[in-house]
């Protein structure tokens, strides 16, 4: 069986007795209905991952035995999504997906062709939102790393932070093929994905300008919900980081 991952701000100690309680506490034990005696792992999502043992069940919370704990490694070579927001729920599908092949970060990107808007309000609750959906999927897929879910950006903040990471600009009517693009050994690969109109002429020259490059994923344009999760797990299984 394999043990389900829950969420705990704690530091645990090898040996000790913990209790999960809160939100996490009352999935464990009122819809997952863990049992004593049951496998279970523990992460805060950046540092710290455990694995022990149920020993009491109340209603809302466990009680564990710790058995091991280990400090999270990340990886050597990383990679972000930079999606831009979109209509309906396909920029939350991109960020879900993303995040279950393994992604380390995630960038909101208010595109010029975004019909979504977020203002002052929405970005505070949108923000956080992403936040749950990536950690619940982590948490699906049984990856103690959690995506960091940066601040929104604009093209031009975008652009600007271009010199810091490797930016891949996924754009159908480019010229160079993923698939010929050699990638790094290590570092941070940022994948930007555009929304259902596509990146504009003017962002395409901006980012290009900032030292971005423009990669398309063969024939065919996917959608905004698909592109980045496609590029990720081709590039992750071509790294070797599958094996």
């Amino acid at each position: 069986m394999v043990e389900p991952l829950f969420r705990f701000d704690g530091v645990p100690v090898a040996g000790s007795e913990v209790v999960l309680d809160g939100p996490e506490g009352h999935h464990a034990a009122s819809v997952r209905r863990m049992r004593p005696g049951e496998a279970i792992q523990l992460t805060d999502g950046r540092s710290t991952h455990s694995r022990g043992v149920v020993t009491e069940v109340a209603q809302r919370s466990l009680k564990l035995r710790i058995d091991m704990v280990e400090q999270i490694m990340h990886p050597e070579l990383s990679f972000g999504l930079v999606q831009a927001l979109a209509k309906g729920d396909r920029d939350e599908l991109a960020i879900q997906a993303a995040t279950e092949l393994g992604c380390t970060s995630i960038t909101p990107w208010q595109s010029e062709r975004s019909i979504s808007r977020w203002d002052e309000a929405k970005r505070i609750k949108n923000q956080e939102r992403w936040s749950t959906i990536s950690s619940e999927a982590a948490k699906q897929a049984l990856r103690p790393l959690f995506p960091v879910v940066r601040d929104l950006v604009t093209s031009k903040q975008l652009a600007s932070a271009m010199s810091a990471e490797i930016f891949l600009i996924l754009d159908p009517t480019a010229s160079l093929s993923l698939a010929d693009w050699v990638a790094p050994k290590s570092g941070s690969i940022q994948l930007v994905v555009g929304p259902e109109g596509g990146i504009s002429d003017h962002e395409l020259g901006l980012f290009e300008s900032a030292g971005a490059v423009r990669v398309h994923l063969g024939a065919g344009i996917l959608r905004t919900s698909t592109a980045g999760m496609s590029a990720i797990a081709f590039l992750a299984g071509r790294s070797g980081l599958w094996r």
